[in-house]
């Protein structure tokens, strides 16, 4: 199971968890951008399992321009020198492929760490060649919900990946994966990992509360409850992994 958090303390929690590795992100709300490096120092201090970084440099689609790649490979570099296990990432073109020069790019760039290919490949004109050309590029992983909204709703594309892979590549499922159609994606597709948050909500611990000012857009979580990974959580998903894995 891998984790994806936003926060050292979502990290301890998926480790105790039992979770394999974590992909560490910032700004979850908009599916993922790339953190600081001081959340990275710190949480490789606390945590012994595998942190994947996120490297994306804003929210929207995954056509870059010149000066966000230069974002992307410079934030790479750093993130790399401060003890990041692999990265995360994926690049389009403006006709809805994979952008091959500049993800190859980024793989140099991370050599000898392992990159995964995320969910853009989920917007691509066609799954099936994009994932050829992920495969042709050394990408490790790539996460999948099938091009559908969520991994349930795009189970039978993630199958049909699972097949054309072959092994030379992992496909790890993810998007809106809960207790409840964990076993049937697992179960169906043949997947052998998987990607979920398993978050709860937790109260915060101020005591003041001034109300009618929010810290963001006019769509704002509460500012007064923070979702973190649920240690309980994470091992109620490795339990029903492990009964479709055994069987």
């Amino acid at each position: 199971m891998e984790v994806c958090v936003d926060s050292v303390q979502s990290a301890i929690n998926a480790q105790r968890g039992g979770a394999t590795r974590v992909e560490l992100c910032s700004n979850l709300f908009e599916g993922g951008t790339t953190p600081s490096i001081g959340i990275l120092k710190v949480m490789k201090l606390k945590v012994s399992i595998p942190v994947y970084v996120m490297i994306r440099p804003r929210g929207g689609d995954f056509c870059y321009s010149e000066v966000e790649f230069t974002c992307m490979s410079e934030n790479l570099s750093e993130l790399k020198k401060a003890g990041a296990d692999g990265f995360v990432f994926g690049i389009l073109n403006e006709d809805g492929t994979v952008n091959e020069n500049l993800c190859r790019l980024l793989i140099e760039l991370a050599k000898p760490l392992p990159c995964t290919f995320h969910r853009a490949i989920d917007v691509t004109r066609d799954i099936n060649t994009a994932l050829e050309t992920i495969i042709s590029l050394g990408f490790g992983r790539v996460l999948t919900s099938g091009g559908e909204s969520s991994a349930l709703e795009g189970l039978p594309i993630i199958t049909e990946m699972v097949k054309q892979a072959r092994g030379r590549i992992s496909i790890m499922p993810g998007g809106g994966i809960t207790e409840r159609n964990l076993h049937r994606i697992l179960e169906g597709s043949g997947a052998k990992e998987f990607h979920g948050s398993a978050r709860s909500s937790q109260e915060s611990c101020m005591l003041y509360r001034k109300p009618g000012v929010p810290m963001g857009a006019a769509l704002t979580p509460p500012e007064f409850n923070v979702k973190v990974t649920n240690v309980e959580k994470v091992n109620s998903f490795l339990d029903i992994a492990k009964n479709v894995w055994k069987s």
